[in-house]
């Protein structure tokens, strides 16, 4: 079938898609709710979407390849996908958008994702006129806009970002965790170049503004900012790192991700993923419940410096997950109205301005008033 609705969601019968769907539907957007299984879509919109039966929706089973999704986005603006891990389950669908001629956004974490969607991709949908936006999710938008808060100041040229978060990762993100620890490495940004994080370095503490107790941090795949700020002129360096608050969990990480490595070293591809996946199930196999805010908080702050000046960032947050679906949903909002800030391969805070999606997470009350100091120069 081809859409008959201006925005399709891919994967909506996941905890994030859901998610996204549910504040189109606040935003008063009619959308197509899209998978692979009709009957799980269907399960999912009616028992999991708050609100559903006031939403102008219908349901669409697809495969998952490029003609079939092709067909599907075309009458479409806007798709956005939440079916990863997007380096393996992503192309098609990036290609699919070019072909019927739609925007891409998605809620991908992967740093080697963001490198391909720049370097193979962003040029083409660029002249098509078509923005191509990885990554639009609390991890990282959050912390791309406390960024762009501190770089505000002219003269700062270098990013220390922290992203913290509490709650537990779904199925896929977990298999997701998997998959891109087994198969890219994570960079950081320095002197406007790619550099490889050790991959032995293991959990790193940092301080974590509001509380005495210091949080363990990983490098999580190299984070989205580095390959964002790797084209931003005022930027050299730039390097983050993040976490849940639960340390328990943290701690646990890298033991499990490197048993998952070692266990699958000899393997084919096929084989190793079919491996990962199950050791994913292991760890997350049952959809997390809905957000608590009392509980499901998040962190981002951004040390921002310069030869001669200083800037610090703090947003404290809650339900990342639903900051997720809400930034989704305001980029689609805004590309049925107007075209985005700029075209080809840019992140959420250069296609729709980071005041702009600030705003609306401060609207419906997923973040705190940035805290936002600076040292004179």
């Amino acid at each position: 079938m081809t859409s008959t609705k201006p925005v399709v969601v891919y994967g909506a019968s996941g905890y994030t898609g859901r998610l996204v769907c549910e504040y189109l539907r606040e935003y008063g957007i009619p959308f197509l709710a899209a998978g692979r299984d009709s009957g799980k879509l269907k399960s999912s919109m009616e028992t999991n979407v708050a609100g559903i039966e006031t939403a102008d929706y219908e349901i669409a089973e697809v495969g998952h390849d490029v003609a079939a999704l092709t067909e599907l986005f075309r009458g479409a603006s806007v798709v956005c996908n939440t079916v990863g891990p997007f380096s393996s389950f992503g192309p098609e669908v990036v290609e699919a958008c070019l072909a019927a001629g739609t925007h891409y956004l998605d809620t991908t974490g992967e740093q080697d994702w963001l490198i391909t969607c720049d370097e193979k991709y962003g040029a083409d949908f660029a002249a098509a006129g078509l923005l191509l936006s990885p990554g639009l999710a609390h991890m990282y938008t959050t912390g791309e806009i406390a960024a762009e808060l501190c770089l505000e100041k002219p003269g700062l040229d270098s990013l220390d970002i922290a992203v913290f978060w509490g709650g537990s990762p779904t199925i896929a993100s977990t298999r997701t965790i998997l998959v891109n620890a087994a198969t890219s490495r994570a960079h950081y940004l320095q002197q406007n170049g790619y550099v490889e994080f050790d991959p032995n370095q293991g959990l790193v503490p940092l301080v974590v503004p509001g509380q005495h107790e210091l949080a363990m941090s990983l490098p999580w795949g190299g984070t989205s900012h580095p390959v964002w700020y790797s084209h931003d002129p005022r930027v050299a360096n730039c390097k983050a790192q993040g976490g849940v608050f639960n340390a328990a969990l943290m701690n646990g990480v890298p033991q499990i991700v490197a048993q998952a490595l070692e266990a699958t070293k000899d393997m084919d591809p096929e084989a190793r993923d079919e491996a990962l996946t199950a050791t994913a199930a292991q760890v997350m196999n049952v959809m997390p419940p809905r957000e608590n805010p009392r509980l499901n908080k998040s962190l981002d702050s951004v040390h921002a410096s310069g030869p001669l000046g200083r800037a610090h960032c703090v947003i404290h947050g809650n339900q990342n997950y639903k900051q997720t679906g809400l930034l989704q949903a305001f980029a689609a909002s805004y590309l049925l109205q107007q075209p985005p800030r700029r075209t080809g391969f840019a992140s959420g805070c250069k296609a729709f301005g980071h005041r702009e999606l600030l705003g609306q997470l401060r609207a419906f009350g997923l973040v705190a008033e940035p805290v936002l100091t600076y040292q004179a120069n």
